[in-house]
């Protein structure tokens, strides 16, 4: 469940944050997409797993908050590229620390 007042706590911080940038694919999409713009195919295969129908709702969502750009150019076939917004990449330190501590994690489970 959402919230819509964050001043509850000092955790609410971190829950206004893992709501946004939480579930199963929008963090790697981030991850993905600071390293480079990407158009979504390039995004499904660098995530096989991920349906289409997926893929546009988490993409829809991340625009949604600012964090990522959706790019269209007047091709034919249509052109369509993704890639962060100045304010998601301000994200940048947050990614990078989840991947640090993700793969320290991964290491502790093997």
């Amino acid at each position: 469940m959402n919230h819509t007042d964050y001043d509850c706590n000092l955790g609410c911080p971190v829950e206004a944050t893992l709501e946004i940038i939480g579930g199963k694919w929008k963090g790697a999409i981030l991850y993905h997409l600071l390293s480079k713009t990407h158009r979504f195919n390039e995004l499904r295969r660098l995530m096989p797993n991920i349906t289409q129908r997926m893929l546009t709702k988490q993409l829809r969502e991340l625009e949604a908050h600012d964090l990522i750009l959706r790019t269209i150019y007047p091709e034919v076939p249509p052109k369509v590229e993704y890639s962060m917004t100045t304010y998601g990449k301000t994200l940048l330190p947050v990614i990078n620390a989840l991947h640090t501590w993700g793969t320290l994690h991964l290491k502790q489970l093997s």
